[in-house]
C-alpha cells in the first residue's frame, strides 16, 4: 500500500519546474548573495568522513523539485533522441557508441549551492516523453535509494536504474595567511569575533573543504532486440567550497556489454589547474576497446557540455560523437496532461506546495512546508513500526547481492503513459 500521504487525494496539484539546462532554466533565478558563505555556515559542526544523505538542509538551499524529478529529466528531457539513436545501431560497436554518448547527455550543469529535495519513501514520478514512459520509486529511505524503469512503445530501449547516493564531506583546516581588507571582501565574512588583524590574519578555515556524493548501484540499457545488456555507471559530483567555489563531475565510468564483448572507459576530470583554482572542470576522455584483449578501438575526447569527440584508432576519423548544445540546451518543462491520473505520490504534488513557496522567495511558507511533508513522512515510519508492518514498493521489488549492493527489478514488463507529459 502507497504510504505518502496528501491533506486531499482528490486535489492533487503538481508543481513542475524547468529542467537542468546549459544555459538559463533555474541556474538564471537561483543566485543569491553571499552564497559560499551561507553554505560554509552549514558544515560548522560537521565532521570530515560524514555522510550527509539525510542532513536536513533549509529550504532556501534547495531546488524547486525532488531527487527523483532529476533522475528522471536526466532521461526524459533531451533535446536530442539518443536513447533511440542507440537501438539503431548497425552494429555492436555503434551501438555501444551510442550508449556512451547518451550515457553523457546524463551529466547534467548542477547549481553550486542548491539540492533536491530528499524524496520520502514511496515517493514517485511518473513522467512521458514521446513514445517513451518514465517511472521512478523511492523504494529505501535509510539508506536512501531510487530505481527507475522506463520503456518506450516500440519495445526498442529499456532503462532500469537503482541508485544509492552516498554523499560525504571532507576537509582540512589551515591557517590563511591574507591581506585582512581582501579576505574579508572575498569571502563576506562578519568581523564580529575578529576585531584585529592579528586575528584575522590567524583565523583558521577549512581549505581544500569538499562534499562528494558517490553514486552506488547499477543503470542498464537494454536493448531486446539485440539481446544487448548494457551496465553504465554514474560519474561522481563533487563540491569544492574552497579554495575556489565550483561543482562538477569527476571519476571514472565504465559501459559494458558483456554479451558483445565491448567496453569504455571514461574519465570526468577537471584539466590542469593550480591548487583547484582554474582549469577546465568538464573534461571526458576515454577510450572504447574489447574488454578480452584491452585491445583499443576508438578514442574519446572533449567537453560534456560542449561535444566530445570519437577517434578511431585504425583510420584515425574524427566524428562528433556528442553535441551537449543539441542534447541538453532549450529543454521543456514538463506539463500535466491529465489532472486525475495524478497520483498522491507524485514528487511533483508531494513537493508542490514547498516548490511554489520557493518559486515565490516565500521562504517561511518554504520551511512550513517542507516540514510538513517530513512530519508526515516520520509519523507513517513510526506508525508501521508500532504495527510491526514492512514497507514494501508499489512498482519494484528490491533487494541486495551477496555484495551488499541494492538491485531493483520492475514488476511490470512496460512503463504505461504518464499523465505528466514533455511537450513534443
Amino acid at each position: 500500500m502507497m504510504q505518502v500521504e496528501t491533506e486531499s487525494e482528490a486535489t492533487c496539484t503538481a508543481v513542475l519546474t524547468p529542467p537542468l539546462s546549459l544555459e538559463g532554466g533555474l541556474a538564471a533565478e537561483l543566485r543569491p548573495a553571499n552564497l559560499v558563505q551561507r553554505v560554509l555556515s552549514l558544515f560548522g559542526n560537521v565532521r570530515p568522513g560524514s555522510d550527509l544523505s539525510h542532513l536536513q538542509l533549509p529550504a532556501t538551499f534547495n531546488l524547486p523539485k525532488s531527487q527523483l524529478q532529476l533522475y528522471g529529466e536526466a532521461v526524459y528531457c533531451a533535446g536530442e533522441d539518443l536513447l533511440s539513436r542507440c537501438a539503431r545501431g548497425k552494429d555492436s560497436l555503434e551501438r555501444l557508441a551510442s550508449v556512451v554518448a547518451w550515457s553523457i547527455s546524463t551529466t547534467r550543469p548542477p547549481i553550486f549551492g542548491f539540492a533536491p529535495y530528499n524524496p520520502v519513501l514511496g515517493e514517485t514520478h511518473h513522467v512521458s516523453a514521446g513514445s517513451f514512459n518514465v517511472l521512478l520509486e523511492q523504494v529505501s529511505h535509510r539508506p536512501p535509494v531510487s530505481a527507475l524503469h522506463a520503456t518506450d512503445e516500440g519495445g526498442n530501449v529499456e532503462l532500469v536504474w537503482c541508485q544509492h547516493p552516498v554523499p560525504k564531506f571532507y576537509g582540512t583546516h589551515a591557517t590563511f595567511k591574507m591581506n585582512p581588507p581582501n579576505f574579508i571582501k572575498r569571502f563576506n565574512l562578519e568581523t564580529t569575533e575578529l576585531q584585529s588583524p592579528e586575528n584575522l590574519c590567524n583565523f583558521p578555515f577549512p581549505e581544500g573543504t569538499s562534499i562528494e556524493a558517490t553514486v552506488k548501484g547499477k543503470r542498464q540499457v537494454k536493448l531486446p532486440k539485440f539481446n544487448e545488456t548494457y551496465e553504465v555507471d554514474c560519474p561522481n559530483l563533487l563540491i569544492r567550497l574552497l579554495p575556489a567555489p565550483s561543482v562538477e563531475w569527476s571519476g571514472a565510468v565504465r559501459v559494458v556489454c558483456k554479451s558483445t564483448g565491448l567496453e569504455a572507459e571514461l574519465s570526468y576530470c577537471r584539466s590542469r589547474s593550480f591548487l583547484g583554482i582554474g582549469g577546465d572542470p568538464r573534461c571526458v576522455k576515454g577510450r572504447i576497446l574489447r574488454s578480452a584483449s584491452g585491445d583499443a578501438l576508438c578514442e574519446i575526447e572533449g567537453h560534456w557540455d560542449r561535444t566530445v569527440s570519437l577517434k578511431d584508432v585504425k583510420t584515425g576519423k574524427v566524428s562528433v560523437l556528442y553535441d551537449a548544445q543539441r542534447a541538453i540546451a532549450d529543454l521543456r518543462t514538463p506539463v500535466v496532461q491529465d489532472q486525475k491520473g495524478l497520483s498522491p505520490s507524485e514528487s511533483a504534488v508531494v513537493w508542490g506546495e514547498v516548490s511554489e513557496a520557493i518559486l515565490n522567495k516565500d521562504w517561511e511558507k518554504a520551511r512550513q512546508a517542507k516540514r510538513q511533508v517530513e512530519d508526515t513522512a516520520r509519523r507513517l515510519a513510526k506508525e508501521r513500526n508500532e504495527r510491526g508492518e514492512v514497507w514494501m514498493p508499489k512498482h519494484f521489488s528490491l533487494s541486495q547481492d551477496k555484495n551488499g549492493e541494492w538491485e531493483c527489478c520492475p514488476l511490470v514488463e512496460s512503463v504505461p503513459a504518464a499523465p505528466v507529459v514533455v511537450p513534443s
